[in-house]
């Protein structure tokens, strides 16, 4: 998100967990003439008021904490390279005991230690998954593990979950951080652990730096414990996080960084991909994460359906892509995004090419006086520079229909994100990093009883279509149910998907693994990187 809220920045990238690594094991080298290979990204990762927690799995919902998880928190399941249905990690074998998806047994690798040689049991794994599920964070990932009933555990290494409707798509959910196996000697029950150190028996351990509240750089160092699926290619890595995409592009150029992850600016993109620089490798991957506008419901000024379906009407996602992102973006009419099961494109069927006239023609039937007057919010510290000139360019696509009279507000992310979980907001800018690559994760959290976006829309329809779903073992089965949702979607616009993203990485030539080491949810997997030739 997935992966984890919704951390979507100017060139956006998104989902697929990634297993084992081909060559052999060992360190790599890159950055600062530093032994072990150093990777850069602009997540960020702060303690708050709000949020004095942001590193621990009931609680950390951004991609950026997530990708500090996925190195150090191991799953029972995780999703195989180049994506596919998940596969036993923590777990030695996983899978459904009935035909109706309601019970589901793991059984945990033999041997299993977390990074200190303490045994991972399954009341281990209970205690985990439980205590997410009491800590329930108003921000967090909870709503994951919303549908467990109960959890069991038959000696120290079966552990039964028992569902509370049937659900197909577990298997993915454990798949994800919130679904990690934490030591309870280091994670109270009913609370959450502050401040940054993160510890489990994943690949790597970790040692933050911390400046101002702010996480600056990671070291990972391998875990000699580990026991699990992936293959560690590198002793150490370093995860050095930076203020915005212009200062790790300056590290980048100094030498000081082998690798730039998340997130490239829009400009650097284009250019290299016009003219390739020497040494460098930009490697293109598609995108699964995607950016929209939430709207609340029940405001005056939207509340009337034929109001919001105006503004889908008018906005024009094309010229949005090129004149502010270029080629590092696609338009979007769907909240399904392009690559995963039963996308469609349900917004353009029934809305086609923008139209002020036929904007103005909803309003009127529906008796709506313009203009209609309310302000689009958006975080201004938290998608990249590019977000302001988007949303000025919506507000003048808007505006010059003579329909509306929106002005836009931006906002830091540490009040934004709060203020949109309130309410506060009529219209806002959000993105959405998948937790898992099923079309449930972009239908569920929008419209289904487990909605944890912040929405008031409600459908009675939505909801029984998400739960008819979830009952398909097989996901192509659920197709037609997906196609209904779209549709609903496009008539009702509780949201509007705007644009879905490309992932773009440079690397330095000498780094392999970097085709594997990021995937198209913005997953890091840094055990993938090493130095030659796979």
């Amino acid at each position: 998100m997935k992966r984890k809220t919704l951390v979507l920045p100017a060139v956006a990238g998104l989902l697929a967990p990634v297993l084992a690594g081909c060559g052999t094991a060992g360190g790599g080298t890159t950055g600062s003439g530093s032994d072990g290979i150093v990777v850069g990204t602009t997540d960020r990762i702060a303690a708050s008021a709000e949020a004095p927690a942001p590193l621990d799995p009931a609680v950390g919902y951004e991609a950026g904490v997530w990708n500090v998880l996925r190195q150090t928190v191991q799953t029972l399941m995780a999703t195989p390279r180049g994506g596919g249905l998940p596969v036993p990690e923590a777990a030695e074998s996983c899978g459904f005991t009935d035909r109706e998806s309601e019970s589901y047994r793991c059984r945990l690798r033999a041997g299993l230690t977390f990074a200190d040689g303490t045994p991972v049991t399954a009341d281990d794994v209970k205690y985990s998954l439980d205590r997410v599920r009491r800590i329930k964070s108003a921000n967090g990932p909870a709503a994951l593990l919303e549908n467990i009933d109960t959890v069991e555990t038959a000696g120290a290494r079966e552990v039964v979950f028992h569902l509370k409707t049937p659900d197909a798509t577990f298997p993915y959910k454990l798949a994800t951080p919130p679904a990690g196996i934490v030591p309870r000697d280091r994670y109270p029950a009913n609370s959450a652990r502050r401040g940054f150190q993160v510890d489990g028996s994943g690949p790597y351990t970790m040692k933050p730096e911390v400046k101002s509240g702010r996480v600056v750089k990671i070291a990972f160092t391998r875990n000699p414990h580990y026991r699990g699926s992936y293959e560690v290619r590198s002793g150490s890595v370093e995860l050095d996080l930076f203020p915005d995409a212009t200062a790790m592009g300056k590290a980048f150029d100094a030498e000081k960084i082998g690798m730039m992850a998340r997130t490239i600016s829009t400009d650097r993109a284009q250019k290299m991909l016009a003219k390739p620089e020497n040494g460098i490798r930009l490697t293109e991957m598609p995108g699964l994460a995607i950016s929209y506008l939430g709207f609340d419901t029940e405001e005056p000024a939207l509340r009337n359906k034929a109001v919001r379906q105006a503004i889908a009407q008018v906005v024009d996602r094309g010229r949005i892509a090129s004149e502010v992102y270029g080629t590092t973006v696609e338009p979007l009419y769907s909240l399904i995004p392009s690559g995963i099961t039963a996308h469609d494109n349900a917004f353009y069927s029934t809305y086609g090419e923008p139209s002020a006239a036929k904007a103005a023609a909803l309003l009127r039937k529906a008796g709506i006086r313009t203009p209609v007057r309310f302000t689009l919010h958006y975080t201004d510290d938290h998608y990249g520079r590019d977000t302001a000139t988007e949303f000025q360019a919506l507000k003048k696509q808007l505006n010059d229909t003579g329909l509306f009279d929106v002005t836009v507000e931006g906002t830091p992310w540490t009040r934004y994100r709060p203020a949109e979980l309130r309410g506060d907001y009529a219209a806002y800018g959000m993105g959405w990093f998948p937790d898992f690559p099923d079309p449930d994760n972009y239908t569920a959290p929008f419209l289904g009883p487990d909605n944890f976006l912040g929405s008031p829309y409600t459908s009675t329809e939505a909801r029984d279509l998400i739960a008819h779903s979830r009952r398909q073992a097989d996901r192509s089965d659920a197709a037609p149910a997906f196609e209904r949702l779209q549709d609903i979607v496009a008539r009702d616009v509780p949201v509007l998907p705007l644009w879905q993203g490309k992932q773009y990485v440079a690397s330095r030539e000498e780094l392999s693994g970097v085709e594997w080491a990021v995937d198209s949810g913005a997953d890091l997997h840094l055990w993938e990187l090493g130095r030659g030739t796979d």
